[in-house]
């Protein structure tokens, strides 16, 4: 029997933010088998992967090497010959100083089918996030990209230095820091001025990102000890960065936020952390799965008219009793007559999406203001709490001492989610992390559990917010101080709260 046809993507990762990542490099990365990802691949594109996709990582930088790049090569064809669907994530884009042409001509060589996917080069990105346009009406209409670092086996170099010295406007270097005072020696040498305005910018477009700008007089001098990966940008067009640069002025840039969310709710925080120029990491510390039994909630939404109040305490709650109405072959007319309380807007939110009214949002976002906002009809009335398998008592007890014949159903219950901590542990202890986010008290347990016993230490050296009160108490109990816990307990009140935390006072 003949084997299935495999193919191979070279999907180019972009520079580093995932926002620049391209739409079609996240459908192949949605339909993969296989990926095989590098360094400068940031780690959060993987999340577009299907959970049974094999992850291999062949990382290279600074002259490191996880696999070699014939290695590489040779894993691409033999997984491909397999039949399988196979992704390349390399950093910037694939055919610019990627390799990605050697790749494609040993998926040629051995006949597999291939796609080249570009991305966002670092040699846009990079200058652009660092305020340097690489072309401007009144300075330059010629650009270059240069290598910094040519094959070492090659007899001599290949870069025409007499022409690209004086013939091309703005230069811009890969893999060019660890060799400046060469590029440098070798421009000025056949007439580029040492008064050119000249930049060295690392790690754009993360949270890192470093710009140190000077003049080819005196940048090796003032890049001393910078290291990969950067880029070197030299011309005129330098000088705008003064005027131009703006990520530094937004108020979360250089901040790394680590979110605990589970990987289907990190996404509305992420993306308001991200406007603020933030990077996020996410690192689901719990998931939301279906009770042990639907039974209990089934029953109840059988007998849903014998309530007179049914309180929901969460979206989970909400999304997970829509879904068994349907299976019930109901819908929201079902809460006809029924008093629906929501234990906050983000709650209340999900239930408007299923065409609910929550008659009572408590101004409190907790189970005390819940409390409290129905206290004048509870008595002796019949009422469905719709929560997780395992929470916190004092809602029910609260109501059950106030005359109420309350009945609690599990709707979903949070496991540990199979995360690998060892990543996040070792970005906490190198201080790449500068701030968590915890969105509930089972985020913090969780947290704690996957990294163990140096946890609290670890989180002593960052910034930690809590969504609300009742988080903030469960961290405070495992020793974890929370230097930011919103007025409101919702996701954009504590991106807002984390914004304005770090956002540079007015004097």
């Amino acid at each position: 029997m003949t084997a299935p046809a495999g193919k191979v993507y070279l999907v180019g990762a972009g520079p580093g933010d995932p926002g620049l990542f391209t739409l079609k490099g996240r459908r192949c990365l949605e339909e993969a088998e296989v990926i095989v990802y590098d360094a400068l691949a940031n780690p959060r594109l993987l999340r577009y992967a299907r959970p049974e996709a094999e992850l291999i990582y062949a990382g290279k930088r600074g002259g490191a090497h996880s696999l070699p790049q014939e290695e590489i090569e040779r894993l691409l064809v033999a997984k491909a010959t397999e039949g399988r669907i196979v992704v390349r994530l390399k950093g910037g884009d694939p055919f610019l100083f990627g390799r990605g042409g050697e790749e494609a001509e040993a998926l040629a060589a051995a006949k597999i089918s291939f796609e080249v996917v570009p991305g966002v080069s670092a040699a846009a990105a990079v200058p652009a996030y660092a305020g340097i346009p690489l072309t401007h009406r009144d300075l330059t209409s010629t650009v270059a990209f240069i290598t910094g670092h040519e094959d070492p086996t090659k007899a001599q170099s290949d870069i025409a230095w007499d022409k690209v010295a004086t013939g091309i406007g703005t230069l811009v270097f890969f893999m060019g820091v660890s060799r400046l005072p060469e590029i440098v020696a070798q421009l000025t040498r056949h007439g580029r001025a040492p008064a050119t305005p000249a930049a060295v910018i690392r790690w754009g477009t993360r949270a890192e990102q470093q710009v140190i700008t000077g003049t080819l007089g005196d940048l090796t001098e003032k890049a001393q000890g910078v290291k990969p990966p950067a880029l070197v940008v030299v011309g005129d067009v330098v000088a705008l960065r003064s005027r131009l640069a703006w990520t530094e002025s937004m108020p979360l840039f250089g901040k790394r936020v680590l979110i605990t969310r589970t990987r289907e709710q990190a996404s509305a925080l992420a993306e308001r952390l991200e406007a603020a120029g933030a990077e996020v990491v996410e690192f689901p510390t719990i998931a939301i799965l279906p009770p042990e039994s639907w039974g209990p909630l089934d029953d109840a939404i059988g007998r849903l008219s014998a309530y007179q109040i049914v309180i929901f305490t969460s979206a989970n709650g909400v999304h997970a009793f829509q879904a068994r109405l349907i299976a019930a072959q109901k819908d929201a007319r079902s809460l006809a007559g029924i008093k629906v309380c929501a234990i906050g807007p983000a709650t209340a939110a999900a239930l408007a999406a299923i065409g609910v009214r929550a008659d009572v949002v408590p101004a409190e976002f907790r189970a005390e203001g819940l409390v409290e906002a129905v206290d004048s009809t509870i008595a002796d009335a019949e009422i469905l709490v719709v929560r997780a398998e395992r929470a916190r008592e004092l809602l029910p007890e609260e109501l059950s001492r106030r005359g109420a014949r309350v009945q609690v159903v599990p709707a979903y219950r949070t496991v540990a989610a199979a995360t690998d901590p060892e990543a996040i542990r070792a970005m906490l202890r190198d201080g790449d992390i500068h701030v968590v986010t915890f969105t509930s008290s089972s985020t913090v347990t969780r947290f704690l559990e996957l990294i163990g016993l140096e946890a609290v230490g670890l989180l002593k050296r960052v910034v930690v917010a809590s969504i609300g009160p009742v988080t903030a108490e469960t961290a405070s109990r495992a020793g974890i101080v929370s230097q930011i816990v919103p007025a409101s307990y919702t996701i954009p009140a504590l991106a807002d709260a984390l914004i304005t935390f770090f956002r540079p006072s007015k004097s």
